[in-house]
């Protein structure tokens, strides 16, 4: 009996070391996806890392999270089935590997999330804080607020610790929405703490100067308080969502007006905020190049090769389901159709559901259908937040699914052959 109660002790408090340690490592994962200046960058090393050892300590496949590694992988299948089609294979191979790196990114995070749905509120924590510093950077930088700053920005517009600014600003999306979240739905005494960030993230989605950033924040806010008002019954409640909205849209009303005030914005805010540039509707402009592109894969349906698009007419094909036929084949586009498609609908059904993981769902699945919305638009192919957003809405998908199945009544027991005693004349 001594020794027993002498190991529960060293067990717990092993089984408590390793939780630390495994959610330390994740929040340090998601914290790196916010930094990608040079690739491969630290989160691509760091990921690989963590995901074999995870499947080393017994990360197990979820049956419900089947259907995305299935479709992610048939995707990548097509990928290299089209790079058959190339003479020259360049940097191709790396490429596709990226892809499925980035495919394999997705898989996890469902899975670690549904085997424990506390990890959202880290996940989501880590994600607010890269976001808050690289807005930083990128804020810094637009103003040249120390030497070098000009690191942290692309074409005078700011870019943060990423590569371009027309990903740095989607990236931010995210949280900004969970934030608002919060600001509409948190305590009145927590709201300071959380404005705060949420005007530190939403100055980085100005000066990012994306037209696709803006849009996409606009329409995923309004997707959230669209639900959070059909989501409850309570008057208040609603009348609360309305009120802070309307105070929300008014302090971002005046804080725009403030900022187009300084030097160089309203100039730069009037060029970027028309819906069409000359390099959209040029000759050969990106308008142009769908068109073409999309008569090109009637005729390859193999998919001409990954990156090719964009040697043969000077500029990518700023549109995912153009690039997902060109690179991937209509295997890869059919399959990335598929799992877009089934996303939003296994993630609408349960969209409203009071869970306790109910409103990381909801943030992820209005940031995703914004990034969905804008892929028309850009290529958002290798967009490492993308995957994440796959991955957390998949992980909400195998949480319900799990939870249905454990209040499906368990089958009734057969009881044995009935052995009847036969009485002998």
């Amino acid at each position: 009996m001594s020794a027993i109660s002498h190991e529960l002790p060293a067990a717990a408090i092993n089984a408590k070391l390793i939780a630390l340690i495994s959610s330390g490592a994740l929040f340090l994962g998601v914290f790196l996806s916010g930094f990608v200046i040079r690739e491969p960058a630290p989160y691509e090393i760091y990921m690989a890392g963590l995901i074999a050892v995870w499947v080393l300590f017994g990360l197990r496949i979820s049956r419900a999270v089947v259907p995305l590694l299935v479709l992610l992988v048939t995707m990548n299948i097509g990928g290299m089935i089209s790079m058959t089609q190339m003479s020259n294979l360049a940097n191709t191979p790396l490429y596709l590997a990226v892809s499925l790196f980035l495919a394999f990114t997705a898989v996890f995070y469902a899975l670690v999330t549904a085997v424990d749905p506390s990890r959202y509120r880290l996940i989501f924590r880590a994600y607010v804080i890269a976001a808050v510093l690289t807005s930083l950077l990128g804020i810094a930088g637009y103003f040249h607020a120390f030497p070098g700053a000009e690191l942290f920005t692309k074409y005078d517009r700011a870019a943060g610790a990423f590569q371009d600014p027309n990903v740095f600003g989607p990236f931010l999306v995210l949280p900004g929405i969970y934030l608002l979240y919060l600001l509409l739905t948190g305590p009145i005494s927590r709201m300071p703490l959380v404005a705060v960030p949420l005007l530190i993230i939403t100055a980085g989605i100005f000066f990012s100067f994306s037209r696709g950033a803006w849009g996409m924040f606009a329409v995923s806010a309004v997707l959230l308080t669209g639900c959070l008002f059909l989501q409850s019954a309570s008057a208040m409640f609603r009348l609360r969502v309305v009120v802070m909205t309307i105070a929300a849209l008014s302090l971002l009303i005046i804080a725009i007006i403030i900022i187009l005030q300084l030097p160089g914005v309203s100039e730069m805010f009037s060029n970027r905020a028309h819906l069409e540039q000359s390099y959209d509707t040029a000759r050969l402009g990106r308008f142009a190049r769908y068109t073409i592109g999309f008569h090109m894969a009637l005729e390859h349906p193999l998919g001409i090769g990954p990156l090719v698009f964009g040697t043969i007419f000077g500029e990518d094909t700023h549109d995912i389901w153009l690039k997902a036929l060109m690179d991937y084949g209509w295997l890869g586009f059919v399959s990335f159709l598929a799992l877009t498609l089934w996303t939003i609908a296994a993630g609408f059904r349960i969209l409203l559901r009071d869970r306790p993981w109910q409103p990381y769902l909801l943030c992820a699945y209005v940031a995703f259908i914004g990034n969905i919305g804008l892929g028309t638009f850009i290529d958002i192919d290798h967009w490492r937040h993308l995957y994440l957003l796959l991955g957390l809405v998949w992980g909400a998908i195998a949480l319900e699914y799990r939870h249905q199945r454990e209040l499906e009544p368990e089958p009734p027991r057969q009881s044995g052959p009935a052995i009847s005693s036969v009485r002998r004349a």
